[in-house]
């Protein structure tokens, strides 16, 4: 199993966004975790701009997007920016790709949310070519009529992951890219829809076994404050629940919410959930802290014990 954690600039205290996710990922990186995954809030931070910060203030640790929505940019714009980013991050950069949902992309942007299979599969074709390294991307396809020179570094190739949900998304990202990143997909949902779609793909398509990130939140506390940290999770996590493709994931599992998904209570409680997860075929997990309390002190308190048993976990692993 390998260990992360999600690191974003959060919400408030503009001006000092880029020192907490610069203090964050460098104490991810001294605790031993495998990867920092930041995810595209649709309000906030560029999610590769924020890894390239991050990537030029560690040195060890692989820095992963979770996810960026293709639609919005060009595959030519988007491969630019990854492989400027890769060349910051020196090989550590893994792309996590999404098709976002309809009321970000139709809602928000004003764009259309059609064929997001057929969609995702286009961008693909353009960057499995611009992500292999200096070179011309040449693609004909329903989206997209590229004829494009790159040569922004030779890091190369830069892995690719995409959210996948649903079964054919499941299909493509075995087939053609190095795994799936999962929100809101508990052990059930893992084991019997998630696990078993992507596997046969990357087999079918004689690809390696393909990583299934699932992110989960957590928190440590006594057994009496569990309650409180599955309010809190499904009162600061909960905005996604409102899109139709996590409702679809949701109904494959046991989870009503992300607050059922939440790691919480004592070592032994999260330890033991988390383990759950790795018997259901997790590859990876992204640990969300979410903490606990009346006050800021109490919060920082809370995060602090949180991050500090993820540290052991890790070191113990």
């Amino acid at each position: 199993m390998r260990y992360g954690v999600m690191v974003g600039p959060e919400r408030g205290r503009y001006g000092t966004k880029v020192e907490r996710m610069v203090a964050d990922a460098r104490w991810a990186e001294e605790a031993g975790m495998h990867s920092i995954w930041v995810p595209q809030v649709p309000d906030d931070f560029d999610a590769l701009t924020a890894v390239a910060v991050l990537g030029a203030s560690t040195s060890r640790v692989e820095i992963g997007t979770a996810v960026v929505p293709v639609q919005p940019r060009h595959p030519v714009a988007l491969a630019q920016q990854a492989l400027s980013v890769q060349a910051v991050c020196q090989g550590r950069l893994t792309l996590g790709l999404g098709v976002s949902h309809h009321w970000i992309i139709e809602e928000m942007l004003g764009l259309p949310y059609e064929r997001p299979v057929a969609t995702m599969r286009a961008y693909l074709d353009v960057l499995d070519q611009a992500l292999q390294g200096p070179g011309t991307v040449e693609v004909e396809n329903d989206l997209f009529h590229v004829h494009q020179p790159l040569a922004i570094t030779d890091v190369a190739p830069t892995p690719v992951m995409i959210a996948a949900l649903g079964p054919k998304m499941l299909e493509l990202a075995g087939a053609r890219t190095d795994g799936t990143i999962l929100w809101l997909a508990d052990e059930r949902a893992i084991g019997t829809h998630v696990v078993p779609a992507i596997t046969r793909a990357a087999e079918a398509a004689g690809r390696p076994a393909p990583r299934v990130q699932a992110g989960v939140p957590v928190c440590l506390c006594g057994d009496d404050e569990v309650d409180v940290a599955v309010a809190r999770a499904n009162r600061v996590l909960s905005e996604a629940t409102v899109s139709p493709n996590y409702q679809k994931l949701l109904d494959l599992g046991d989870a009503q919410n992300v607050g059922d998904i939440l790691a919480a209570g004592s070592e032994a409680a999260i330890e033991k959930r988390l383990q759950s997860f790795a018997d259901a075929g997790t590859t990876d997990i992204s640990f969300r802290v979410v903490p606990i309390g009346a006050d800021r002190d109490e919060l920082l308190a809370s995060s602090r014990r949180t991050r500090e048993f993820l540290a052991s976990l890790v070191a113990a692993a």
